[in-house]
């Protein structure tokens, strides 16, 4: 499986390894959030996951299904998936091996955050520290979104082959889900969004991501086993996974930090990268001088 990647920074610095949410693509995480981790002494990998970008697709012409997956899923019966969570984690064991990273802190946003947790869990010797943002631990009582957020997550372009019809759903769909304290323009997203369809688009791909994430059920009983020091960061105004879900995913993770910031929904707004890439580094440092004499 081939996975885009960037390497940002000194290649003999600690890594730290960037993995994004769902159909989202390496562009996603800011370009001032990953400066400010390298100016802190940090060599940055940020990729775009399987199914997604410029990586590799997975075989098979097959459409998702994702209401019966849903309802499986609900019902407690296994989910049909072509990979799984834990498959895309390995893709980033893979990506560390690719590019001798032996440890690394492990950042994952929203469904990156989930396949960061699975990477700490079955790969704990490949973690320095863990960061979990705007992510879940699959306990479904917490983690329903608003009415808005659910619908506007379920509509679909009106013309779904042409670009600008995409870049504007995906514009009402950030504007929904986006962080009210910290709001973009639609001019912002416009031209935001646009750049990441204009690299590369393809709803089939997030369709296969999201039956994975399905497939993954409640995790709490795996994040118990979670060993890393960790940081939990989780927008008070997230309207898609609510914060009660940041606060779940803490407390199952032993010794985890908690993080809540006011204003932030389910996005990376600008206003808020210096705070946030300040919170991390600060993670990582606390714990890589540690985790690295532990080794």
């Amino acid at each position: 499986m081939h996975i885009e990647y960037e390497s940002l920074g000194d290649a003999t610095h600690p890594a730290v390894v960037l993995i994004m949410g769902l159909g989202m693509q390496l562009t996603a995480w800011p370009d001032s959030f990953c400066r400010t981790l390298v100016a802190r002494g940090y060599r940055v990998i940020r990729f775009d996951n399987r199914d997604c970008g410029l990586s590799g697709r997975a075989p098979g012409k097959k459409r998702a299904n994702l209401l019966l997956a849903m309802a499986a899923s609900a019902l407690g019966l296994p989910v049909r998936t072509p990979y799984t969570l834990e498959d895309m984690a390995g893709d980033t064991i893979g990506l560390m091996d690719r590019l001798g990273i032996d440890r690394a802190h492990i950042v994952g946003a929203s469904m990156g955050g989930m396949i960061a947790q699975v990477l700490a869990a079955k790969h704990p010797q490949r973690v320095l520290s863990l960061t979990s943002i705007m992510s879940t631990s699959g306990n479904r009582k917490v983690s329903k979104p608003t009415k808005p957020a659910r619908k506007v997550l379920l509509a679909r372009p009106a013309d779904p082959k042409n670009p600008d019809s995409v870049i504007e759903h995906l514009v009402e769909m950030f504007g929904v889900i986006g962080s009210p304290g910290y709001p973009s323009t639609r001019e912002e997203l416009r031209s935001r969004i646009g750049r990441s369809v204009r690299r590369a688009y393809d709803p089939a791909g997030v369709a296969r991501q999201l039956l994975a994430v399905i497939a993954s059920g409640d995790r709490r009983k795996l994040l118990h086993t979670i060993a890393a020091p960790t940081l939990v960061i989780h927008g008070a105004a997230d309207p898609l996974v609510p914060p009660a879900a940041g606060r779940d995913t803490a407390q199952n993770i032993p010794g985890a930090a908690l993080l809540v910031i006011d204003g932030m929904g389910h996005d990376f707004p600008e206003a808020l990268m210096l705070r946030l890439a300040t919170a991390i580094a600060d993670h990582c440092e606390r714990n890589g001088a540690l985790q690295q004499a532990a080794a």
